[in-house]
């Protein structure tokens, strides 16, 4: 998905300001890639304009500071669009139906989530970019994630735990362990390597193997 089509999604979901000029759009899609790919500290606003084919003091019109261009239009990409929508599709997707063990339940995750990230690296780089130094990001993401994901992950942890299938850990440490080693994957996958020769149902199998089992040598 390149930035163009990304920001019409992002239009047609309603989540843009509705009057998003045609100048505006181009700043939106130029502050995308260039944040992707270089950080938002190394980006300067000239950058920027010249990637969005406008003067420079046009973006200053909508907006006074980088960082203010960073937190209007990128952050909301990531907070109001992305997080929520993708975290409500998540959990309607994964807890949708019954799942018969906690391997199945993992496999539905990350098959979710693995394709997020393929349709959505920009967003991901951003996201993993700048999480770390704006609170708005974080605060946004953890209230999702609490709201949205969490008790359902917990519910679904605790009824495998009373049938057996999963030790007797905290929810929240089986969470934690699950969504990094998922995560992790995913990162290596898209960002760290993206280029590697990948087999990725075998990474997926292997994933979901390590989740379950360790990396003890069974007998």
């Amino acid at each position: 998905m390149d930035e163009k089509e990304y920001l019409q999604q992002l239009i047609d979901a309603g989540e843009t300001e509705p009057e998003l000029t045609p100048k505006q759009a181009k700043i939106l899609e130029a502050a995308i890639e260039i944040f992707a790919e270089k950080g938002y500290a190394a980006t300067s606003t000239s950058e920027i304009a010249r990637k969005a084919g406008v003067a420079e003091g046009t973006i200053f019109r909508h907006y006074r500071t980088k960082k203010e261009l960073l937190i209007s239009i990128v952050a909301p990409v990531i907070t109001k669009f992305a997080v929520p929508f993708f975290a409500s599709h998540f959990v309607n997707q994964v807890f949708s139906e019954k799942t018969g063990d906690y391997e199945e339940l993992l496999r539905k995750i990350m098959e979710n989530r693995f394709e997020f990230a393929k349709n959505n690296v920009p967003l991901l780089k951003i996201l993993l970019q700048e999480t770390a130094f704006h609170p708005e990001i974080q605060k946004t993401y953890q209230r999702v994630f609490r709201k949205e994901v969490f008790p359902k992950f917990e519910e679904a942890i605790g009824h495998f735990q009373k049938n057996g299938i999963l030790v007797d850990y905290p929810a929240p440490t089986i969470i934690r362990m699950t969504m990094t080693t998922i995560i992790g994957f995913l990162i290596t996958r898209f960002i760290v390597l993206p280029d590697a020769d990948w087999d990725d149902e075998a990474e997926i199998d292997r994933t979901l193997d390590f989740i379950m089992h360790g990396l003890s040598a069974r007998q």
